[in-house]
């Protein structure tokens, strides 16, 4: 059984031995074949590999690693039997190139191929995986996603440039996945969390072993269809470089603790604990309304190995994006509101408890529930009229209303955005594609439409996305 994994160990799994060029020797501008394949995988709990689909026949796929200014020439086989499309989460692409049917052209038939070339704006961590459509949450949830690295022109210098995708896997007593990709229950519920968690494709944790007070940048990705994350660092001191691919100014996060949603990319530095102490990347666990937290699960294992790194005097940070406004027009701006409403009736509290992966004891089936509602809009299809229409470099500002029993994560195709605070005076200081929405409340987000096109307003979780909580938007 080859399972073609890549390591994450230090000196395995250093981001320059995770390059991905095109296998074997290729002409000169020729696209690189980009097909989904089957991947087994050895799953605690399952008798026999659990079958999968990964591109290159890889789960996460390959590593797409480009300098900047550098062009992505793929040529996706769609080898499935739904048709497929790539959506390239945090990249400001070109409207045609965003995965998004129908607003940017029709999927990939089966059988067909496409031809995807484009060349990202801005250095980053960004995300591939399957965009909107019915087949999608079955796609990504079988394991079709993967990272693509865009390097900085002087990446600052760390002793280990690590990747830790994190994905979680949906079995049934046969010890395969299972396949109630159109149950009600779980479409219009948690969505689809899984008990396993994996870190790069193996089971969770991995192990980092380093030199103690090694310097580390770690890319994490949340590549599970609906799981919260809510990742801790424990006897280490992280400092947050970038979120969804975008840098900010250096910052140790609240309680060394980060929330990690569906889709979500982090850079974080940090220097690997002392000789002899310990250390540990952990997934918190939820507490269930009227019960005790559940136990941690640890990601990463940090085991200082060797002789200390010399000490680094300066800190670590990367150079913010030129190419995003300083500032936005907030006394301008296009105002939208989109209410999510919907979904399983369920008290406080329990509904992020099942996003963070609490399983509780079996009772019987529950009634379908209610559909999803977007701004009253309920079932599959988008909206015919878009929520909004603006010309090119209109400040926009969108107000999500959560309604429901869940903590909902909204992703913005095509920008990046600014979270406002709660009064509108002021954002924080950092890029999102995406923002987490806890449930009963409002998150507002901001940002400069400047790229022209028909853009997808939606949840990041598939599922949800194709059972009604989708919109879109266009710049002209």
């Amino acid at each position: 059984m080859n399972l073609n994994r890549r390591s994450f160990c230090a000196g395995l799994a250093s981001a320059a031995g995770l390059a991905a060029g095109p296998a074997g020797a290729q002409p000169a501008g020729a696209p690189r074949l980009f097909e989904p394949r089957p991947v087994a995988l050895a799953l605690p709990g399952a008798a026999r590999p659990v079958e999968a689909w990964g591109f290159d026949g890889a789960t996460p796929g390959p590593l797409l690693r480009l300098r900047h200014g550098e062009l992505v020439n793929l040529r996706l086989v769609n080898s499935l039997r739904a048709p497929l499309a790539l959506h390239w989460q945090g990249v400001r692409i070109d409207n045609a190139f965003d995965g998004a049917p129908p607003l940017t052209g029709p999927a990939t038939a089966p059988g067909a191929t496409a031809d995807l070339r484009f060349t990202p704006p801005d250095p980053g961590l960004f995300a591939y995986r399957p965009g909107l459509g019915a087949a999608a949450a079955e796609q990504l949830d079988r394991g079709l996603t993967g990272l693509l690295i865009v390097d900085e022109p002087a990446p600052p210098p760390v002793d280990h440039d690590v990747v830790a995708v994190v994905d979680d896997w949906r079995l049934g007593p046969d010890g395969a996945i299972r396949a109630d990709f159109a149950d009600p229950a779980i479409v219009r519920g948690a969505g689809r969390v899984g008990a396993i968690v994996t870190v790069n494709g193996r089971p969770a944790p991995e192990t980092l072993a380093a030199r103690p007070g090694a310097r580390v940048r770690l890319r994490l990705c949340n590549a599970a269809n609906a799981r919260l994350l809510i990742v801790s660092f424990l006897g280490v001191r992280p400092f947050i470089l970038a979120i969804d691919g975008q840098p900010c100014d250096p910052f140790e996060p609240v309680r060394q603790t980060v929330p990690v949603g569906p889709g979500a990319r982090f850079d974080i530095a940090f220097e690997m604990p002392a000789a002899g102490a310990a250390g540990s990347i952990v997934a918190r666990g939820a507490t269930p309304p009227g019960l005790s937290a559940l136990p941690d699960l640890p990601l990463v294992v940090l085991a200082p190995t060797g002789d200390p790194a010399p000490p680094r005097a300066e800190p670590i940070a990367l150079p913010l994006n030129p190419a995003l406004p300083p500032a936005i027009r907030l006394q301008d701006a296009r105002r939208v509101e989109l209410v999510l409403e919907g979904g399983a009736a369920l008290p406080a509290g329990l509904g992020q408890a099942l996003a963070m992966g609490y399983m509780p004891a079996a009772a019987g089936r529950p009634a379908a529930p209610p559909p999803w509602r977007l701004n009253g809009h309920a079932g599959e299809g988008l909206p015919a009229a878009p929520l909004v229409s603006v010309k090119r470099g209109t400040p926009v500002s969108m107000a999500f209303v959560n309604r429901t029993s869940f903590p909902q994560t909204m992703h913005v195709h095509g920008h990046v955005m600014r979270l406002l605070h709660p009064l509108d005076d002021g954002w924080e200081p950092y890029w999102r594609d995406s923002v987490i929405v806890p449930e009963g409340k409002t998150s507002r987000v901001a940002f400069l439409a400047d790229n022209p096109g028909r853009w997808l307003v939606a949840s990041t979780s598939p599922e949800r996305q194709a059972a009604g909580l989708a919109a879109w938007f266009e710049v002209t």
